[in-house]
C-alpha cells in the first residue's frame, strides 16, 4: 500500500499533537517545529484546529462520566445539580482571559507561530515554570472561582506557541494548592470552550469564503480528519501518562526537557 507524503505528514503531526497536548511540553510549539522539520512551512490553521479537536475528543472520552454529569446537571435539581452548574460556570469563567488575549493580540500571536526562535524562547520559559513546581507542595484543595480564573489566566499565556497549556494551568493550580487530579480534570475540561470556538470560527470561515487568493494553502479536509483521529487516540494514552506523572510527583521532570529543547532549537536555527 502506497501512502503519499501529505498523509504521512498528517499522521506524524496527529501523533505529535496527541503526545504534546497532554504532556506539558506545548503542542502548538511542537507543531510549529514539526512543520519546519517536515518542510511544510505555513499550511494554514485548519489542520491545527482539527488536531486540537482530536485531543478534545480524547478529553471527552477520558472524562466521559464527568462530562455526562455536567450536561445532566443543567436539568438536575438539588445540591448535586447545583454543584455541577457551578463547576460548569467555572469552566466558562476560565475561558474569558484566553478569549480576550486572542482577540486583542491576534496579529502578534500569528507572528509568533511563524517563528521557531520565538517557540524556542517560550519552551525555555515553560521549562523554568515546570521545574519550579518541584519546590511546591502537593495540594489538597478544590477548584474555586478565583482558582478557575487564575488557571484561565495561565491558559491565556499559553496561547503563545511553545508555552504549554497543560503545563501553565497545572502549575498555576499547584501554586494555588489544588489537588493534582482535580486540577488535571479541570485543566483539560476548561480547554473545551476555546478549542470549540476556534473550530467553529474555522468552519464558518470555510463556509463563508472558501480559499482566497494569497491565503496560506490548507491541508485537505479528509487529511485533517485523519490527523484528528490520530491525535485523539494518541492523546488518550498520553493523558494517562500525565496523570501517572502527577500521582508520582514527577511532573516537574518535563521542565528540563522543555528547557533543553528550547536551547537545541536556538542552536540549530
Amino acid at each position: 500500500m502506497n501512502i503519499d507524503v501529505e498523509t504521512l505528514d498528517a499522521l506524524a503531526l496527529g501523533a505529535l499533537q496527541g503526545i504534546a497536548e497532554f504532556l506539558p511540553i506545548s503542542s502548538s510549539g511542537h507543531l510549529v517545529l514539526g512543520r519546519n522539520l517536515l518542510g511544510l512551512g505555513d499550511i494554514g490553521i485548519r489542520l491545527d484546529v482539527f488536531l486540537h479537536v482530536g485531543t478534545l475528543a480524547a478529553v471527552f472520552a477520558f472524562y466521559r462520566e464527568k462530562v455526562f454529569r455536567l450536561v445532566g446537571g443543567v436539568f438536575r435539581r438539588g445540591e448535586e445539580g447545583r454543584e455541577d452548574r457551578l463547576y460548569a460556570l467555572k469552566i466558562v469563567l476560565s475561558a474569558v482571559p484566553a478569549g480576550i488575549v486572542g482577540i486583542l493580540l491576534k496579529d502578534c500571536i500569528e507572528t509568533a507561530f511563524a517563528s521557531p526562535k520565538a517557540v524556542a524562547m517560550s519552551l525555555m520559559f515553560t521549562g523554568v515554570i515546570l521545574s519550579a513546581t518541584k519546590l511546591l507542595p502537593q495540594g489538597r484543595g478544590g477548584i474555586s472561582f478565583l482558582g478557575a480564573l487564575w488557571m484561565g489566566v495561565a491558559q491565556a499565556v499559553a496561547i503563545l506557541p511553545g508555552v504549554s497549556r497543560s503545563g501553565m494551568t497545572l502549575s498555576a493550580a499547584r501554586a494555588g494548592g489544588v489537588d493534582a487530579e482535580k486540577a488535571a480534570e479541570f485543566s483539560f475540561l476548561m480547554s473545551a470552550p476555546p478549542i470549540a470556538g476556534a473550530a467553529l470560527l474555522e468552519i464558518m470561515k470555510a463556509c463563508r469564503s472558501g480559499a482566497e487568493a494569497g491565503q496560506a494553502p490548507e491541508m485537505s479536509w479528509g487529511l485533517c480528519v485523519l490527523g484528528a483521529l490520530v491525535s485523539a487516540v494518541v492523546g488518550y494514552y498520553a493523558l494517562k501518562l500525565l496523570l501517572k506523572s502527577l500521582r508520582s510527583d514527577k511532573f516537574w521532570l518535563f521542565g528540563p526537557y522543555c528547557f533543553i529543547a528550547g536551547i537545541v532549537v536556538l542552536a540549530v536555527r
